[in-house]
């Protein structure tokens, strides 16, 4: 059996995979959302779920857990974003009750 699949695409799904769990790192190091940006996150998820779709209908490979892999990774980092904004609006209303 010969596998087709793009050693390219292979390498820019790696290359991304490499750079999300450093990104997540520093999403949890950080005590801010200050620099981060929630849209660009759900364009980066819209453009893997995109690139999952069409290798399940078109393209069936083992380049798919790759995009999988990645697209939880994102899915990780914008859950940070969230939990961590809700932290932040918290500590605010707090202060903000103290004053």
């Amino acid at each position: 059996m010969i596998l087709h699949f793009s050693v390219f695409e292979i390498g820019m799904l790696a290359g991304f995979g490499f750079a999300w769990p450093v990104n997540i790192y520093n999403s949890l190091k950080t005590k801010t959302n200050e620099g981060k940006s929630l849209f660009f996150l759900w364009i980066i998820e819209f453009g893997y779920a995109s690139g999952i779709t069409h290798k399940i209908l078109y393209s069936r490979d083992i380049v798919l857990i790759l995009y999988i892999i990645n697209a939880l990774m994102v899915l990780t980092d914008i859950s940070i974003y969230y939990w961590k904004q809700r932290r932040i609006d918290k500590e605010k209303s707090e202060s903000t009750q103290e004053d």
